[in-house]
């Protein structure tokens, strides 16, 4: 089976949060959505329902062979390959992230928030800090990116958690948080969230403010001001989520932004970013 045949067809204006929008300067995009057509490419291989594990492995291993310079089998590592070559950026980060679509099909289950966090470490963290080396910022940053990214992925686990345990088995949330509220795995599958459940997910949700709370001065401190802009949607768009989900049954309701909530929002925080911009040294 080929990695095209595993694709689902989701581009980047399908994703729950801005990549390479038209905030971003047309100089970078290239390499940003060079590494997004990789990352959107393994992410599709490791979340195909019916594909076999064995045959996952082997197509991300085609995948990091390709992007090591080691294999010519993959036109997406080709690209990026290319790309970072090109404009002397690293390739760490597109490997990272493939440990991570490993373990998302070696690894269905998580103890505690520390785990989860280290699964964050390689999927969501490298993205971040891959732009910010496109845009040259300093690794400096690392820290607000890596917090912010934690906690857009961890928000992805909680809205999408019915989703991924009825369509891949795959349970994000901690066992061992699902077991003192008396409750399986299986009521993930459920139409509506038990009480229990909504209390385990609005508990986690405020354990993912904290890491909010930690990236809100990542937008202010970047060099680049439409990178700024970006980044200051991007933290806007998961306060805003992260608060739905302290209120919501993402099993139930709809936690998702649409459109128009993506463009007020926006429009909202226009002026304090305008203003924090004018103010910063």
């Amino acid at each position: 089976m080929s990695g095209e045949a595993l694709q689902s067809g989701k581009g980047h204006r399908d994703e729950n949060f801005p990549v390479a929008s038209v905030l971003i300067a047309p100089r970078y995009r290239a390499p940003v959505m060079a590494f997004y057509r990789f990352v959107r490419f393994a992410d599709d291989i490791a979340d195909h329902a019916t594909a076999a594990p064995e045959e996952k492995l082997r197509l991300l291993e085609e995948m990091r062979a390709t992007l090591a310079g080691e294999s010519q089998a993959s036109p997406e590592g080709m690209r990026l390959r290319a790309i970072c070559v090109e404009r002397g950026l690293s390739i760490q980060h597109a490997l990272d992230l493939l440990e991570a679509f490993r373990r998302d099909v070696t690894r269905l289950r998580y103890a505690d928030w520390d785990e989860v966090m280290d699964y964050c470490r390689y999927s969501a963290m490298p993205v971040g800090r891959f732009v910010l080396d496109v845009h040259g910022e300093s690794q400096d940053l690392w820290p607000f990116n890596d917090a912010l990214c934690a906690a857009l992925q961890m928000i992805n686990h909680l809205q999408d958690c019915g989703k991924d345990y009825r369509a891949l088995n795959r349970v994000y949330i901690p066992l061992p948080l699902l077991a003192a509220a008396a409750e399986g795995v299986e009521a993930l599958g459920a139409p509506q969230a038990s009480p229990a459940l909504k209390a385990v997910i609005r508990d986690l949700a405020a354990q993912n403010g904290q890491l909010l709370a930690k990236s809100r001065p990542f937008a202010r401190a970047i060099r680049n001001t439409r990178l700024a802009l970006e980044v200051d949607l991007i933290q806007t768009l998961a306060e805003n989520l992260n608060a739905r989900l302290m209120r919501r049954d993402p099993l139930s309701d709809k936690v998702h932004h649409s459109k128009f909530d993506v463009a007020r929002l926006f429009l909202g925080r226009l002026p304090a970013f305008v203003l924090g911009r004018m103010r910063r040294p």
